[in-house]
């Protein structure tokens, strides 16, 4: 029996002297190890053997990037606002040894030297560069963070800003302060949009305006031109034909009526070659009687119209000295009565009221048979 128990007595020794001998560690970790009190040995990866009851383990260490957030911290900004910064970091041990004998918690050094960087940063910024300058304070954290841990054996890889808040009542200021901004640019696009579409409308219309006049422009030119042709085509045709004088005082007296036929037509122009024809056609049709041609004498014989004849009977043939006299009143009336319009209004007198008691003159009694004409002389001397 006793045999038994000093049997598994040594055989628990054994596994605990096992168990103490070999030590297998972990990838990306590190074990310090301790004999009789002092530093001894960094294990990393892989199996180690150790002196049971000699050599300790001291701690045990991560290798791996490692990420920290702290809780928000008040800061300052130097026009005295106070903003709370939530702070993430990302470090990575590098020297287990320096990690564990340097420094009793290296994360609550990290954390309280966080802090007193960032509210050194911050307190050289106003508000408005906290909240625009992240990249910048981030860069000035770990710059600052990196040089202090390095004794630590810590290597500090990133520090990022997670929140920046400031307090309810600058919050609510911003948020005018942007709505007005963004009002105002609104508004500013708007006006733009506007002025362009102004700008683009009235250079349409100008664009129109020019080809609706040069449109306008062309046809006129083309008109002239078609007129031009049309006016040189029948001078040509006149000038082929070769009319005669009596031809041209013919046509003359067919369109004489058609000239007096307006209401607005008060003055004619008789030309002085008017008398010349009318004598050369009387004298022609006294000969065209006696069986004599209208034309010279190698002309072929020409015979008036019915309309010509009309003419000729109701104006010319009936009384010729009575159509030339009429003719030249009217002429001499449209005359005065031109020169009457180019004169300038003579001054009105006041009408002078006659007498209550004034008797009206008597009126004689007018003769219904006009008085006859004085002879006038067919042949009147020619005007120029």
């Amino acid at each position: 029996m006793i045999q038994l128990i000093i049997l598994g007595l040594l055989l628990l020794f054994a596994v605990i002297v096992i168990v103490r001998t070999v030590r297998i560690v972990p990838q990306q970790t590190a074990l310090i190890i301790e004999r009789l009190g002092r530093y001894h040995a960094t294990l990393e990866g892989g199996i180690h053997f150790l002196v049971p009851f000699v050599d300790k383990v001291r701690a045990n260490i991560d290798l791996r990037e490692q990420v920290v957030s702290f809780p928000p911290q008040p800061v300052i900004t130097s026009d005295n606002l106070v903003v709370n910064i939530d702070t993430v970091i990302y470090y990575s041990v590098i020297d287990a040894k320096s990690a564990v004998y340097e420094i009793a918690n290296f994360i609550q050094g990290i954390e309280q030297l966080t802090v007193t960087t960032l509210r050194n940063v911050i307190g050289s910024l106003d508000l408005e560069q906290t909240l625009t300058s992240r990249d910048q304070i981030n860069a000035q954290l770990r710059g600052v963070l990196d040089e202090a841990t390095g004794k630590w054996g810590i290597r500090v890889n990133r520090v990022e800003l997670k929140a920046i808040d400031p307090p309810m009542s600058i919050q609510e200021s911003m948020e005018k302060q942007m709505k007005a901004e963004r009002e105002r640019r609104a508004i500013i696009l708007t006006a733009e949009g506007a002025k362009q579409s102004n700008i683009l409308t009235a250079e349409g219309e100008k664009q129109s305006q020019i080809l609706r006049a040069e449109g306008s422009a062309q046809a006129r030119v083309l008109e002239a031109q078609g007129q031009a042709r049309a006016i040189q085509q029948v001078f040509d045709a006149i000038h082929r034909g070769k009319p005669t004088q009596k031809l041209l005082a013919y046509q003359y007296l067919q369109v004489l009526p058609q000239i007096a036929r307006g209401d607005s037509n008060k003055m004619w122009i008789i030309p002085s070659e008017l008398t010349d024809a009318l004598k050369g056609i009387g004298g022609m049709l006294g000969r065209g009687e006696g069986g004599g041609s209208f034309n010279d004498d190698d002309a072929e014989p020409w015979e008036p119209s019915e309309e010509l004849k009309t003419v000729f009977d109701d104006t010319v043939l009936a009384d010729p000295a009575q159509a030339l006299a009429e003719a030249r009143g009217e002429a001499g009336e449209a005359s005065r009565e031109a020169s009457d319009h180019a004169k300038p209004p003579a001054r009105q007198q006041p009408p002078l009221t006659p007498p209550a008691d004034a008797v009206p003159p008597r009126i004689p009694p007018v003769d219904p048979t006009p008085p006859a004409a004085p002879p006038v002389d067919p042949t009147p001397p020619r005007e120029s």
